[in-house]
């Protein structure tokens, strides 16, 4: 009997194909097919003094009678730290520091506290007069203090995101509507050929909560819309690019293809 295989047997079964998957938030990932944009006021900037208030409040409670002692000082020191980090917070409010602005105050603060530590390292005998003065520095707060100014500066923020609930943009592939008012008045736009431009006027800001500043040109639309402190601006933007981007692609697409008879 001869053992070899006919010609016309059946071949082994081809291994299946491998399919490559695309990474997580590349651009092969479907475009988004609603973006809101949020504007908030410039108090939103305030949540570090916020946040510090609290844990300064749970401290002062914790500890008691033992934050009060001479000896450590320790209400003391948190009273200052905290009206320190609320007059950065609210220097941060007040102004804008471009990127240039910023660099020159980094570099001429440097350079000043370069110039002190020379300054008392070659001359001790002036530590002195800096010693007694911030000896003589003595703010005290207790927890209710601490707690009561958290609690109305929570209660703005409350009363920030109720009031942004009936005030916001939402842009679509085909048009730009704005949501306001407490009967939920609507405003559209056309949308496909939208142009958006992105401004970061302000390093602090970005570095607290990548914010920036959003103008949008809708389409037959003489006026610009300024839309200020956008969370997250980079990837509102690059959302927004996506869709429209994804729309041109589309619409081009569907212009080129001719039929046949």
């Amino acid at each position: 009997m001869s053992t070899d295989t006919p010609a016309n047997a059946s071949a082994a079964p081809p291994a299946p194909p491998v399919i490559a998957t695309a990474p997580p938030n590349s651009d092969t990932d479907p475009a988004p097919l609603s973006i809101y944009l949020v504007s908030y006021p410039k108090i939103i900037f305030l949540y570090p003094t916020l946040v510090f208030a609290v844990l300064s409040g749970m401290l002062m409670w914790l500890l008691g009678a033992d934050a009060q002692g001479k000896a450590g000082r320790f209400e003391e020191i948190v009273s200052l730290v905290f009206l320190m980090l609320m007059a950065v917070n609210l220097v941060v409010l007040s102004f804008d520091f471009p990127r240039t602005t910023s660099l020159t105050l980094f570099f001429g603060f440097s350079a000043v506290v370069m110039g002190l530590i020379l300054l008392l390292t070659n001359k001790p005998e002036l530590i002195g007069p800096f010693k007694s003065f911030f000896e003589s520095l003595t703010p005290r707060a207790n927890a209710p203090f601490y707690f009561l100014f958290s609690m109305l500066l929570g209660l703005l923020y409350v009363v920030v995101w109720l009031l942004v609930r009936f005030d916001y943009w939402e842009v679509r592939p085909n048009e730009l509507l704005h949501h306001h008012g407490f009967m939920s008045d609507l405003e559209r736009f056309s949308a496909p050929n939208l142009r958006i431009s992105k401004e970061i006027n302000d390093v602090f800001e970005y570095m607290l909560l990548r914010s920036g500043r959003l103008i949008l040109h809708p389409t037959n639309e003489p006026r610009a819309f300024v839309l200020e402190n956008i969370i997250n601006i980079n990837r509102k933007e690059a959302q927004i690019t996506k869709m429209l981007g994804a729309l041109q692609v589309e619409v081009r697409a569907e212009g080129s293809r001719n039929p046949q008879a």
